[in-house]
């Protein structure tokens, strides 16, 4: 699977010319700049929120799953002390939710999917790809079924928001439906002409 390099404020760009604009800091994601195509960054002050899913290749108690299994209280640690961190769906609701036979994630027990916001794309993208983070994220082939929708989505939400696990499948099946839009949006989202910028490479280089 392809990974998604985070290129850092003032790094050069692969194929980047001499003489070209750095890449600025997550607070020019805020400042309303128009996107190619007409999508813009949220308003300043907005934070962002985050949601993942997928469902396991094997039982949690399989050891083919052990290394993710027995870690995700590791990542999720780094993730709650990172910069830019604000909140996270707690395990219990999280579990509720994943098993839930009636609710929208369906009830598959080999559910796994994280709930999150933070203050801005750059924090939330340091800390997938440039913490122990991205080790897992490189395994996750080996980990996790394949899907036809999209594993992960963002949107925009005021400070002070937490979203609900209803609220963050409606999002996610709208970008699978849709596409990146102000409503929900992928990586590709934040490819904006002077803010972050992320690159798909070769997963040794996420």
């Amino acid at each position: 699977m392809a990974g998604i390099r985070f290129t850092m404020p003032g790094q050069a760009q692969p194929g980047a010319t001499a003489g070209a604009a750095p890449v600025q800091t997550g607070a020019a994601l805020a400042k309303g700049r128009a996107r190619p195509g007409g999508l813009r960054p949220a308003a300043s002050g907005m934070h962002l929120a985050e949601f993942n899913i997928g469902v396991l290749r094997h039982d949690w108690d399989d050891p083919r799953v052990a290394d993710f299994a027995d870690n995700i209280d590791r990542v999720n640690g780094v993730a709650r002390r990172s910069p830019g961190f604000v909140w996270m769906l707690g395990d219990d609701e999280m579990e509720a939710a994943q098993t839930d036979g009636e609710g929208v994630l369906g009830g598959n027990p080999r559910t796994a999917s994280t709930l999150s916001v933070w203050t801005d794309a750059g924090s939330l993208g340091d800390f997938v790809f440039n913490t122990v983070h991205k080790l897992f994220y490189r395994r996750g082939p080996e980990w996790f079924e394949e899907q036809t929708g999209p594993r992960f989505v963002m949107w925009y939400v005021a400070p002070g928001t937490r979203p609900t696990i209803e609220e963050a499948k409606a999002r996610i099946d709208h970008y699978g439906a849709h596409g990146d839009s102000d409503h929900a949006f992928g990586w590709s989202y934040l490819n904006m002409g002077a803010g972050y910028r992320w690159h798909p490479c070769t997963e040794d280089a996420a």
